[in-house]
């Protein structure tokens, strides 16, 4: 398999197989050059189109007007002495023809057009046509005209008046604006590609600064933070967003390293009783010391699979969630169940319940023993007696676990429920404790979307509380 070799040149990262991708930089610059030119040329194309129907307008309205004073006068006073005015009146850039009902030209502007009809537009009196043609071969003159035609009566006859305006020099204005834009296009794309790149460039640098900072905050130290722009913008945000995510690397780092060293912890005691107990059955001759040793053994190593199990769901629970089966679950048959476990178990104990009927959908292994690591911590706090209860409130199942004895800080009712965390007067390693029961079960209730809560109970010990949806 070869090997792609990645470097960064001037925005872009160069691979083996070439420029692959810009930077956001550059793309961010080129796209506003990309708009910008595209909203210019459209821009311009309805600048020149708008411009030179404004002035063709113009020339029309203006060969109009002509056209018209001209059918009003002949209409008036006929074609006599009609040469000489438009001679005199008519301005650059117009011809101007009479014709009688034959076609004959009878008055014109100009030497030029005194001969031959510029259009074969014949209106009937006062009415007006237009015509545009490309050129006038006839008047050896190959610009645009527009033609404007009118019919006049006088006498009984029909004349035709009829007005030719050069469009020209309408055109070369319009040609002269194009030019124009076509030169000043490139320098404003120019600059808007230099302002951009300034402006992006700007804009990212704060970025830049958080990558940095990044890059070099490595996984052995979590306590850097990447700077936050004195800006309420996104980049802000996104500065803030970082250090949350590090805070949270940072409690997540600090919360597994105490679960390691808790979990080692844990394992040292059984098995420096285990090697304590080999070395003894070791330098044993007789074998007395196996059969005195063994029943240790089994507890320890009992007490190690436990431990490890726990380990691991709580492992679980961290990485992918708890699997749960949903089934129907009776909460009753569970607690009398424990009840009937725990008065088997704990002969000096007194255990009493108030259980009612209670149904809800869920994991009935794994409610068990939430049930069951409550009611063993109840067992090993408890003076005389433990009390258990199910009800229904609300639309959801209540389980309660209560014990007579010492209680738990009301400061202390949250801690409890971090892993390993062990109270003097409730739980120690002499007493089998992990101190991973109560997280086990917050981490299954919450699994069953419900709660578990400590409060003090009427004896003044502790009760337990679990709430489920049902």
């Amino acid at each position: 398999m070869s090997t792609v070799v990645r470097r960064r040149v001037d925005g872009w990262y160069r691979t083996a197989g070439g420029l692959r991708q810009a930077s956001v930089r550059s793309r961010s610059t080129a796209a506003a050059v990309i708009v910008v030119a595209v909203a210019m040329m459209l821009g311009a194309a309805a600048l020149l189109l708008l411009l030179q129907r404004a002035l063709i307008t113009e020339v029309s309205d203006a060969a109009e007007g002509r056209v018209g004073d001209i059918a009003r006068q002949v209409s008036a006073k006929g074609t006599a002495g009609l040469t000489n005015d438009l001679a005199e009146t008519t301005r650059a850039g117009q011809l101007i023809q009479v014709l009688d009902p034959s076609g004959r030209v009878v008055a014109a502007s100009s030497t030029r057009v005194d001969t031959t009809p510029l259009t074969d537009l014949r209106p009937p009196a006062d009415a007006l046509l237009r015509a545009q043609v490309g050129d006038m071969p006839l008047i050896d003159d190959d610009h645009s005209f527009l033609i404007v035609a009118q019919g006049a009566a006088y006498d009984g006859r029909t004349y035709t008046v009829v007005v030719a305006s050069s469009v020209e020099t309408q055109r070369q204005t319009v040609a002269t604006v194009a030019k124009y834009l076509a030169i000043g296009f490139p320098a404003l794309l120019i600059v808007v590609g230099v302002a951009g790149w300034l402006m992006v460039g700007q804009a990212l640098r704060p970025v830049e600064r958080i990558r940095g900072r990044v890059q070099r905050i490595g996984t052995r130290d979590l306590t850097e933070r990447v700077p936050v722009p004195q800006t309420r913008d996104e980049i802000a945000r996104l500065a803030v967003t970082m250090n949350e995510m590090l805070d949270r690397l940072e409690a997540g780092q600090a919360t597994q390293r105490a679960f390691v060293a808790d979990a080692s912890h844990e394992l040292r005691s059984p098995l420096a009783t285990l090697t304590a107990a080999l070395e003894v059955i070791e330098a044993d001759t007789t074998g007395e010391a196996w059969h005195e040793l063994r029943q240790v053994m089994a507890t320890e190593t009992d007490r190690m699979r436990q431990l490890v199990e726990d380990l691991l769901l709580l492992a679980k629970a961290d990485d992918t969630g708890i699997r749960m089966r949903q089934v129907d679950v009776d909460l009753d048959d569970l607690v009398a169940a424990e009840l009937q476990r725990l008065r088997s178990s704990a002969p000096d104990l007194t255990v009493t319940g108030d259980v009612h009927p209670v149904r809800v959908v869920g994991d009935p292994g794994r409610l068990s023993q939430v049930l069951r690591n409550l009611v063993d911590n109840a067992a090993r706090a408890a003076h005389t007696t433990v009390h258990l209860a199910t009800a229904e409130q609300n639309g959801s199942a209540i389980i309660t676990v209560s014990d007579d004895g010492d209680g738990i800080p009301e400061q202390d009712r949250q801690r409890v429920f971090e892993r390993f965390v062990r109270l003097d007067t409730s739980r120690s390693r002499a007493s089998g404790g992990s101190g991973l029961g109560l997280s086990i079960a917050r981490e299954i209730t919450h699994a069953h979307n419900g709660t578990v809560t400590l409060t003090s109970s009427a004896t003044g010990g502790t009760t337990a509380t679990v709430t489920l949806p049902n």
